[in-house]
C-alpha cells in the first residue's frame, strides 16, 4: 500500500536566472515555512455543432497557473524585498526558476515541482500586534511561466503544463510517460499550452 505524503516536509529553492548584484542565489537560503498555490487549470471552449445535438464538444483553451505564495519568518535578510523592488523597475525582467521538493516519511525526496519564469508580483509584510507574541511572517506571491511536477532527478520535467504567447501558435496536450495525446488549433495570435 502506498502511504500518502505529509504536507510539512518540503523545501523551496529559488534561483535567479541571471546573477544580480546584491542578491544571493538561491534567495533566502530556501527557508520557507509555507507554500501554496501549486495549481494548474485549463479553460475548455465549447464548440457548437449542428450535426452533434446530444453531446457537448470541447477544444483546449487557455492554461492558467495559480499564484505561488511563499511564507517565511521575517529576519534581517531582505532578499525577497530587494528582488521585488529590482524586478518591478520599468524595463526590468528579473526572473527566477525554482524547485519545490516534497520529502517522504524517511526523509528522502519524493516529488518535485519545477517552476520556470517566476516573477514576484506581491510582497506582504507581517501583521504587527504587540499583544499576540506570534512570529512575524512575510509573504511573497509569484507568477510562473511554466510549472511541471515529477519525481526528483527525472529527466524531461515530468507532468506539467506550459504556456506561451505567439502568432499562429497551437494548443497541445500530452504525457511524458511514453504515451501522448494531442490536439491543435491555430489563430492569428493565440496561446500555446500543453502537458510536458
Amino acid at each position: 500500500m502506498t502511504v500518502p505524503f505529509t504536507a510539512f516536509r518540503f523545501e523551496v529553492v529559488l534561483d535567479l536566472d541571471q546573477p544580480t548584484p546584491g542578491l544571493d542565489s538561491p534567495l533566502c537560503d530556501a527557508a520557507f515555512a509555507e507554500c501554496e498555490g501549486l495549481e494548474m487549470s485549463m479553460e475548455p471552449k465549447t464548440i457548437e455543432s449542428a450535426s452533434v445535438t446530444n453531446a457537448q464538444q470541447y477544444v483546449i483553451g487557455k492554461t492558467k497557473y495559480g499564484q505561488v505564495i511563499l511564507k517565511r519568518g521575517m529576519t534581517s535578510n531582505l532578499q525577497l524585498w530587494q528582488w521585488f523592488s529590482l524586478g518591478t523597475r520599468p524595463g526590468s525582467v528579473l526572473t527566477a526558476h525554482g524547485q519545490i521538493t516534497l520529502w517522504d516519511s524517511t526523509g528522502s525526496p519524493a516529488l518535485q515541482v519545477n517552476l520556470a519564469g517566476c516573477l514576484p508580483v506581491r510582497m506582504r509584510a507581517p501583521a504587527l500586534n504587540a499583544a499576540s507574541g506570534l512570529v512575524a511572517v512575510e509573504e511573497l506571491s509569484l507568477v510562473c511561466a511554466q510549472m511541471t511536477m515529477g519525481l526528483p532527478g527525472q529527466s524531461g520535467g515530468g507532468v506539467g503544463i506550459s504556456a506561451s504567447v505567439g502568432i499562429g501558435a497551437s494548443a497541445s496536450i500530452g504525457f511524458d510517460a511514453n504515451a501522448s495525446l494531442s490536439a491543435s488549433a491555430s489563430a492569428g495570435a493565440s496561446f500555446s499550452g500543453g502537458i510536458d
